[in-house]
C-alpha cells in the first residue's frame, strides 16, 4: 500500500505539501483507541466534478490582465496541476456580477435574441478553460426573465413570470442552449431559477414551489424535448435550510420525479447537512449539487485567510459525506475590489488581480477546494468510515482507478492524534491545528 500526505498548513506556510513513505504496520486487533476506520468496499454516491463559476465579472478580470498572466490563472483553476475544475456554472443573462443588466432580447417574438453580449467576456473565458481542459461539464442558471415578461417590467426586485411569457420564456431557454451548442459549448444542466424564494436588489424573479414544477414540467421540459435538447433540468438553486421541504413539495408525482434530475442548493444560510442527506435517502438517483457559495455576505472576515477558507473546506466536506454528486463555488476571478460588480454586492474569490492589475493572488480558499478538487476525480464513489471524536471532520472516495483518497480537516486550536486504518493497515499520524490534509492511497 502506498500512501502520498498532502498538506496544506497556513501558519506553517505548508501548500499542498507532499509527503510520501509514510510508515504503516499491520493492524493489531487489540488497538481501540483514536481510529479513524475506513471502509472500501461500502460505497455510496458518485461525484461528477469540482468547479467555480464564469460569470461576466470574471471574463471581465481576465481580460484586465496580460495575456500570460490571464492563461496562468485559468490553468491554476483547470489544468491537472491545478485544480483540475470539470463543472462550471454560467449565468443566463446578467447577474449582480455582471458589469451591467442585459437580457438576450427585448422582443416578444425574441426576433432579436442574441448571445453576442456574452461573446465580450464569458464566452472567450469558456474557450480558454475548454482548451486546458476539453471535457467540461456546464450547468446554466437564470437569474431574471427579460424585463417585458415580468410582473414588475425589472429585472431587480424579483417579480414574478407572467403567466402569457411562460411558454415564450422556455423557447428562451432553448435558443440560449441552441447558441451556445453553435459555440461547441454543451450546457448539461439547467437550474430552473437563482434563488427563486428571494427579492433581490439585483437581477431574480420569484417563484413558489408549485410555479417553478409548474414551469419546468409543463414548459421547459416540452420545449426541450421538442427541440432535441438533452440538458438536464434541477430545481430550486437557493439556500439548503428549505431544501428538502421545497424539494419534497415539488416532486410529489410521477411527472415531476421523472421531469426533474436533481436538485441545487447554495450554503449561505447555514450547513443543514442533514438536509442533503435527507434528500440521498429519500429521492434515490436525483443528482444533488452544490452551485454556489462564497466568502462574501455575511461569512466573510476581511482579514482571516484561515476563517474563509475552514468554511469551504467543512462545507464541502459536509455536503460531500451527506450524498452530494457536484460541487461549484461562485465567481472564480474577480479584480481586487470584489467585482466588479453592478449593485457593488462584492465578494472574495479564490483567486483575485493585486491592485494594478499585472498579477493576482491565491487566497488560502483555493489551496482548500483543491483538497478535494484535485484528488477526487469524476466518477469516484463516497466510500465509509467512522471516527473517534468529532473534532476531525473526514471524508473518504474511490476513484475510477482504486485510488482512494481521503480528507481530514482540524478547525480547532489544538492538534488531534489519530489511527487511520484500512485494509487491515494502521497509521499513525498527527493533524496540526487549523490544517487540511488529503491521503491519496494506491492499494
Amino acid at each position: 500500500m502506498n500512501i502520498t500526505k498532502i498538506e496544506t498548513n497556513y501558519k506553517r506556510n505548508l501548500f499542498f505539501k507532499e509527503t510520501t513513505n509514510i510508515k504503516t504496520k499491520p493492524y493489531d486487533s487489540y488497538l481501540e483507541k483514536q481510529i479513524l476506520q475506513i471502509y472500501p468496499h461500502i460505497t455510496y454516491q458518485s461525484i461528477i466534478g469540482f468547479g467555480g463559476a464564469l460569470t461576466e465579472a470574471t471574463g471581465y478580470a481576465l481580460k484586465q490582465v496580460p495575456k500570460e498572466i490571464a492563461n496562468h490563472m485559468m490553468h491554476d483553476y483547470f489544468s491537472n496541476k491545478g485544480l483540475g475544475y470539470t463543472l462550471c456554472r454560467l449565468p443566463i443573462g446578467s447577474s449582480d456580477f455582471s458589469i451591467n443588466s442585459y437580457s438576450y432580447s427585448k422582443k416578444s417574438d425574441l426576433s432579436d435574441f442574441s448571445i453576442k453580449r456574452d461573446q465580450e467576456y464569458i464566452i472567450p473565458a469558456i474557450k480558454s478553460a475548454q482548451t486546458i481542459h476539453p471535457h467540461i461539464h456546464f450547468l446554466s442558471s437564470p437569474w431574471s426573465p427579460p424585463k417585458f415578461m415580468k410582473s414588475n417590467k425589472m429585472l431587480h426586485w424579483g417579480g414574478k413570470l407572467l403567466e402569457k411569457y411562460k411558454s415564450i420564456w422556455a423557447q428562451y431557454l432553448v435558443k440560449y442552449i441552441q447558441a451556445y451548442a453553435k459555440e461547441n459549448i454543451p450546457i448539461d444542466y439547467m437550474t430552473i431559477q437563482n434563488e427563486p424564494n428571494a427579492k433581490q436588489i439585483w437581477e431574480s424573479c420569484l417563484y413558489t414551489p408549485e410555479e417553478e414544477i409548474d414551469l419546468a414540467v409543463n414548459y421547459i421540459y416540452p420545449a426541450f424535448q421538442q427541440n432535441h435538447i438533452t440538458t438536464k433540468l434541477l430545481i430550486f438553486d437557493h439556500n439548503k435550510e428549505k431544501l428538502f421541504m421545497r424539494a419534497k413539495q415539488e416532486l410529489t408525482n410521477n411527472t415531476a420525479f421523472s421531469t426533474i434530475a436533481g436538485i441545487a442548493f447554495h450554503w449561505y444560510t447555514g450547513d443543514h447537512f442533514e438536509n442533503i442527506h435527507l434528500l440521498y435517502d429519500t429521492f434515490p438517483g436525483k443528482l444533488l449539487i452544490h452551485t454556489e457559495g462564497c466568502t462574501g455576505y455575511s461569512k466573510f472576515h476581511a482579514n482571516d485567510e484561515i476563517h474563509n477558507a475552514e468554511i469551504y473546506g467543512h462545507d464541502i466536506l459536509g455536503d460531500l459525506t451527506a450524498g452530494i454528486n457536484g460541487y461549484i463555488d461562485w465567481n472564480m476571478i474577480l479584480d481586487f475590489t470584489g467585482g466588479p460588480n453592478h449593485k457593488k454586492n462584492y465578494c472574495s474569490s479564490p483567486i483575485m488581480l493585486t491592485k494594478d492589475h499585472k498579477n493576482y493572488m491565491k487566497h488560502l480558499s483555493y489551496y482548500y477546494i483543491g483538497h478535494f478538487s484535485k484528488y477526487i476525480q469524476p466518477g469516484a464513489k463516497r466510500i465509509a468510515f467512522s471516527k473517534y471524536t468529532s473534532d476531525i471532520e473526514i471524508t473518504a472516495f474511490k476513484n475510477l482507478d482504486n485510488r482512494i483518497a481521503i480528507v481530514l480537516l482540524n478547525r480547532n486550536d489544538f492538534n488531534k492524534e489519530y489511527n487511520l486504518v484500512i485494509n487491515n493497515i494502521v497509521m499513525h499520524d498527527n493533524l496540526d491545528s487549523h490544517t487540511i490534509v488529503t491521503y491519496q492511497i494506491t492499494e
